[in-house]
């Protein structure tokens, strides 16, 4: 009987010791998973800003924040010049110099030539625009 009581006791002592030697590997794991989900979400938060960043930069048609690329803006004047009717914008050369568009050529009328300069003008990031290039042809004169 008394090695019963004996095992009885010694079982409990190692039941007690196990889990009060687990309680401090516990209470590091928690704060190691806190520390790990603090550092996963600092680094998400970081990931959406640059994306925030790219997204802002890669819709707004812009190389340097304020300031329009001027490849962009010779290309939109060029497709909305085809687009609108009454202008033959073969005839047009545009190209777009720091926001200053140029355009060159030959207008078939000074109705035709004030007209794709109106539409250039109204292009966003366009500073000016000179048409001093675009002539009006002698049949239209």
């Amino acid at each position: 009987m008394r090695t019963t009581n004996l095992f009885r006791k010694t079982l409990i002592a190692v039941g007690l010791a196990t889990a009060f030697s687990a309680m401090p590997f516990a209470q590091v794991a928690a704060q190691s998973a806190a520390s790990q989900q603090a550092q996963n979400a600092a680094a998400q938060q970081q990931a959406q800003q640059a994306a925030m960043q790219e997204k802002e930069t890669s819709t707004s048609n812009e190389t340097v924040p304020g300031r329009t690329n001027d490849a962009w803006i010779t290309t939109k004047v060029k497709s909305e010049l085809a687009s609108t009717s009454g202008i033959k914008s073969s005839d047009i050369s545009v190209s777009t110099t720091d926001g200053a568009v140029s355009l060159t050529g030959t207008a078939s009328s000074a109705a035709e030539k004030t007209k794709a300069t109106q539409i250039a003008k109204k292009v966003k990031g366009v500073k000016s625009v000179d048409a001093s290039g675009l002539t009006v042809s002698d049949t239209a004169k």
